[in-house]
């Protein structure tokens, strides 16, 4: 991994960060298979990562960066238009897989460049970081046993609370391009500090996790 700056002071992980970069990595990979539970939720957050990131590397002078991700979105939004609620076709574990290794990858590539842009991917897959992580860590206290199936995420009761997959992907979609991008854009143009603009961004998407119950027992919460 490279560098990276935590309120002003650099630092080199060494050999520890590719201890680091392998977590980034598996993690990716599972909270993102994790989050495609409900129709276009994994392809709409896709594109607004990707989308984000071209903009912030044109922000940041660096946009040769934006051919992976722009690539990516083009790619993404063909299948949307069959995998838009109601899905006609759905994304499957080999796709959301993919996409959170890619994801991570491009998040760490772009590190190397500017540290500021790890922090940047960080912000701008907030939601789906959040709510995996925050159902996990909820589950792992509660004693339950992680590797089964559940339905206790953030986005799986809204869906359930709503009555529609379609409210809560849009809701997410404006989520990530009206409060998750302008953070990302505030912390590329030095106006906030990279950990600094990550606090700022997590601290109502944990709020949201609270209100829709995520990581609660299912049974208690349809109570």
């Amino acid at each position: 991994m490279a560098p990276i700056n935590v309120f002003g002071y650099e630092i080199s992980l060494g050999w520890f960060g590719y201890v680091i970069g392998a977590l980034f990595l598996v993690w990716m990979l599972n909270l993102y298979n994790f989050m495609d539970g409900i129709d276009g939720l994994a392809s709409v957050e896709a594109i607004c990562a990707c989308v984000g990131a071209c903009l912030v590397y044109w922000i940041g002078g660096h946009p040769s960066l934006s051919i992976p991700p722009f690539v990516l979105t083009m790619a993404v939004l063909g299948f949307l238009v069959w995998n838009f609620p109601p899905a006609r076709i759905f994304m499957g574990d080999a796709g959301s897989g993919f996409l959170g290794m890619v994801l991570a990858v491009l998040a760490l590539h772009a590190a190397w460049t500017a540290p500021v842009f790890l922090w940047a991917w960080l912000i701008l897959l907030g939601v789906f970081i959040v709510d995996a992580t925050f159902t996990l860590l909820r589950r792992l206290l509660r004693g339950d046993k992680v590797y089964e199936a559940h339905r206790s995420h953030g986005y799986q009761y809204a869906s359930r609370k709503f009555g529609s997959h379609r409210v809560v992907t849009v809701a997410i979609a404006a989520i990530n391009l009206l409060w998750l991008l302008p953070v990302a854009i505030l912390v590329v143009m030095r106006y906030l500090d990279g950990s600094t603009g990550l606090i700022l961004a997590y601290v109502p998407l944990v709020a949201l996790a609270f209100k829709f119950h995520a990581g609660e027992l299912e049974v208690a919460s349809n109570a």
